[in-house]
């Protein structure tokens, strides 16, 4: 055994713990034991116990992801201020500062990845699981030799879920269900990507370099899972489908109920309140948000543009005081001040005299 089975070996016997357990409840009530059917309702029960207990991850990559493209603003105003500057104590203050920026918004640029990468070593045990029952072996759980060979034979519209769309040997139905399970993958994938960079992001986060990329992966991660249907068995990309079906479910219900403001779905959101006639008394409705202590917060008043000043006013402008006074002039060197004669007018009253006498 290598050290990769032996790394997935616990995740293989969980997986064949429910995936028994789940085709056991349904033989129970009645379903056929050997029918293909009944072990697709089995991977939905894989999918539901591994999706729903994976709510919380979700949860926060939808969180990560819309407060990544937020921050790109204040990500941008970082980058520029460090610009051309390459000396290591540089280096390390723009890093310090985006850090405490991912902090500060509960953000990171790796959140958004950890549900697929969770979920990839149960597309491998779920592999490996369909692997052992090809070879007639039984599993590493509950699995028996009987259960591997009815999971292993059992089919679908004529396909075996063991089957692979390279390896089908011109069989029209295994080439038919699987080249409909991926183009079904694609699409939802397509789409849940669709949701968040389209819908769920506001316009200052659409002009930023990381929506771009969010766009690129809108159809890069459609294109290597299409890429990747060729090899996997219809079993195994049975179970890929329906976590993204449940992916997209999840995301058009956390959109439509908790959108990001300033959005193209927070604004339908919005119109959807206003003609249901809840958005006055709404707590979204920022006329209604509240300080920790109940007081109202008055909304922030528009800034008003700064208007443009020529040269003349802008000199004029300067040469106020302080107080938005204008500054007192210098006095006149042909006036005199009050009480006080000028020492040419004296002396001038002087030789006047003088010329009397």
């Amino acid at each position: 055994m290598d050290i990769f089975a032996i790394l997935l070996w616990p995740l293989r016997w969980l997986i064949e713990l429910i995936l028994v357990g789940a085709h056991s409840g349904l033989t129970a009530l009645g379903l056929d034991f050997h029918s293909g059917w009944t072990w697709i309702l089995s991977i939905v029960g894989i999918v539901l116990v591994v999706r729903s207990a994976m709510i919380p991850l979700m949860v926060k990559q939808i969180k990560s992801m819309r407060g990544m493209m937020e921050l790109q603003p204040e990500l941008k105003k970082i980058q520029d201020k460090y610009k051309g500057k390459r000396d290591q104590f540089s280096q390390q203050a723009m890093q310090q500062e985006t850090m405490a920026l991912y902090k500060r918004h509960g953000s990171s640029p790796l959140s958004g990845c950890w549900p697929m990468l969770v979920q990839m070593p149960i597309f491998f045990a779920l592999f490996q699981v369909l692997n052992a029952a090809n070879r007639n072996e039984a599993g590493v759980g509950l699995m028996n030799l009987e259960l591997a060979q009815s999971f292993s034979s059992s089919t679908i519209f004529g396909a075996p879920l063991s089957g692979t769309l390279l390896e089908s040997g011109g069989n029209a139905s295994i080439i038919i269900v699987a080249i409909v399970i991926i183009v079904m993958m694609v699409a939802s994938q397509f789409f849940t990507q669709f949701q968040i960079s389209n819908q769920n992001v506001s316009q200052a986060a659409k002009e930023s370099p990381f929506f771009r990329q969010q766009q690129m992966m809108l159809y890069v991660l459609p294109l290597v899972m299409a890429v990747s249907g060729l090899m996997f068995p219809i079993g195994v990309m049975s179970y890929w489908m329906l976590s993204n079906l449940w992916t997209m479910g999840q995301q058009w219900w956390t959109i439509r109920n908790m959108p990001t403001p300033g959005s193209e779905a927070a604004k339908k959101r919005e119109e959807r309140l206003r003609a249901q006639g809840r958005w006055d008394d709404h707590p979204d409705n920022p006329a209604n948000k509240k300080d920790r202590e109940g007081n109202p917060i008055a909304p922030a008043a528009p800034a008003q543009r700064e208007q443009p000043m020529s040269k003349a006013r802008a000199k004029k402008a300067q040469q106020k005081g302080k107080g938005g006074q204008p500054a007192k002039p210098k006095p006149d060197a042909s006036q005199s001040g009050k009480g006080e004669p000028r020492k040419d007018d004296g002396a001038a009253e002087g030789g006047s005299s003088k010329k009397k006498k």
